[in-house]
């Protein structure tokens, strides 16, 4: 059963929204995923390492989203410190990301308890039963699902809330579509609010999956430019300039070798991964290497890659992680026009379809 949204949760929210200018439908439709998120808008930001750090995160949340802080490899007294640092700049709700395969998983979400973190989410694959007890204590759980039989079950041991992401967005990518994941779960999860994620670029997409019954959406893509992100200009201007088409996921040429789909900007790095796996599964059939031994010199091959990228500027050998949507990326922009431009798509968007 559907989890009606407090009364006064309804009122704040829509004095809030008003203030935003959000349409009064959008208000009402992205209701459960306000008041889930305790923000006036219910977009999350994707979590993409090195870049959602304190600066862009809080000025997610400062302009009405909810920023998500990318714990990534990080320490557990990195993260404390991180945390720290954005709780400085911003008084509003933010999240953190944690990866389910970081060797110190449960440490991290004990630096999470510590800093009184309102959102917990788990991502890069199903997290242990014990890390979700123990977020569950004193934060908000959030988990992705590639599918619904897998969110069911994520539900069952305790998720909040579940995100789905299609393989239009960048980084680590699921083999299915937005849309089509949209179609299959959105429907089926009713008691707990859905975010969806991968390719949304623009306020008539997010007004599309909220009918569908989304709480709200996750979107990455669209914030690498602010002008709040320290990424690179190097590593801006690669975005700007990009095309859809121009975001590619790796492919994998030896099924002994497997990789996991990295949806990013075709350049020189994006060949020389390619050749690394040929000259590897070379080396294999000539017995140079070991199979195990193989495998980690593939895995290891984009090892500082993304930071190369996002913080050193190298655009040519660097990991230009990047969504479908990034071409609709046009240029740099604060965090708050971002926002209010896909406010105003989406409400022009409903305004229209009331007219007519």
């Amino acid at each position: 059963m559907t989890d009606a949204v407090p009364t006064e949760q309804v009122v704040e929210a829509a004095s809030s929204a008003r203030a935003l200018n959000v349409h009064p439908q959008l208000a009402e439709l992205w209701s459960r995923g306000t008041a889930f998120l305790g923000c006036d808008v219910a977009i999350l930001g994707g979590a993409m390492t090195w870049v959602s750090e304190r600066n862009l995160v809080a000025a997610i949340s400062n302009a009405g989203g909810f920023g998500v802080i990318a714990c990534g490899a990080m320490t557990p007294d990195l993260l404390d410190a991180e945390i720290k640092a954005t709780q400085a700049l911003t008084n509003k709700p933010f999240g953190v990301n944690l990866i389910t395969m970081h060797p110190q998983l449960l440490d991290l979400v004990e630096t999470c308890r510590a800093n009184a973190t309102s959102h917990v989410v788990f991502a890069g694959g199903v997290p242990p039963g014990e890390a979700i007890k123990k977020a569950k204590e004193f934060a908000k759980v959030v988990c992705f699902a590639p599918a619904a039989v897998l969110a069911k079950r994520l539900i069952k041991n305790g998720a909040d809330a579940i995100v789905i992401e299609g393989s239009e967005a960048g980084g680590h990518i699921g083999p299915v579509s937005t849309s089509v994941l949209a179609q299959e779960i959105l429907p089926a999860i009713r008691d707990v609010p859905v975010f969806v994620a991968g390719g949304i670029g623009r306020g008539e997409a997010i007004i599309s999956f909220l009918e569908m019954g989304a709480a709200g959406v996750q979107i990455g893509t669209r914030f690498v430019c602010a002008s709040e992100s320290i990424a690179h200009p190097k590593f801006k201007q690669a975005f700007i300039r990009a095309s859809a088409r121009e975001a590619m996921p790796t492919v994998q040429l030896d099924k002994r070798f497997p990789v996991i789909p990295v949806r990013a900007l075709i350049n020189k790095g994006t060949e020389a991964f390619m050749e690394t796996q040929r000259a590897v599964a070379e080396k294999f059939a000539k017995d140079e290497v070991d199979q195990q031994a193989a495998q980690l010199e593939i895995e290891h091959f984009w090892a500082g890659a993304l930071r190369r990228a996002v913080i050193d500027g190298d655009v040519e050998y660097g990991s230009l992680m990047a969504g479908q949507s990034v071409g609709m990326v046009s240029r740099e922009e604060p965090v708050a026009n971002i926002i209010a431009e896909l406010l105003e798509q989406a409400g022009a968007a409903l305004a229209a379809r009331s007219a007519r």
